[in-house]
């Protein structure tokens, strides 16, 4: 039976090279939302103030949900808004990759995000944005995992994942950024108003 399996997250928190990684060790399609998009053409416009394409929701899920019928593989879906767009009836597996917010904001900070961007993110990424999201498109129990991608090597998630795909053994909600930067007394060093 063929799967079809999400890696979402916020910004660098692993999700592409996992993905990519993954599926060339499943032989699966790899789909990167940003180049199907691209593609596809199912960009409804620039989000100038935050410098980003702004995705026709609609046409990317009727696109992507012909795309993965029409193929006989496994397909791996690499995206942050993976969940949102990718019919639930055709999902296996969502994986949320998680990442401790002093990691991911070093990471960030590399790729060279300005601070407004690198703000927003991390909050995506304290108040479980992507896992919420997840949560909501994709209900049925054990359908999302959640992954904490802190100093893991791709090779190490793309093991853990592939023993959730043998198991169906996933958990979410043991990451609480939100409570460990509280209890630390740097929450507002992460999360800006």
């Amino acid at each position: 039976m063929k799967r079809v399996i999400l890696i979402t997250g916020t910004p660098c928190v692993g999700k592409t090279t996992t993905a990519k990684s993954l599926a060339t060790k499943l032989g699966s399609q790899y789909i990167n939302l940003t180049d199907f998009a691209k593609t596809y053409n199912l960009i409804s416009g620039e989000d100038e103030e935050r410098r980003t394409t702004i995705i026709d929701e609609a046409a990317m899920r009727l696109k992507l949900a012909e795309s993965i019928t029409q193929t006989e593989t496994d397909v791996v879906v690499d995206g942050h808004y993976a969940a949102a767009v990718t019919p639930s009836e055709l999902t296996t597996q969502v994986f949320v990759l998680r990442r401790n917010p002093k990691e991911l904001k070093t990471f960030m900070q590399k790729c060279g995000f300005d601070e407004p961007k690198l703000y927003e993110n991390l909050a995506a990424e304290i108040l479980d944005n992507c896992l919420v999201e997840a949560l909501q498109f994709h209900t049925e129990p054990s359908k999302v995992c959640e992954l904490d991608a802190t100093s893991k090597t791709v090779e190490e998630l793309v093991e853990e994942i592939s023993e959730v795909l043998k198991t169906g053994m996933c958990h979410t909600g043991f990451v609480d950024w939100l409570g460990m930067l509280e209890e630390e007394g740097v929450l507002d060093q992460y999360l800006k108003a």
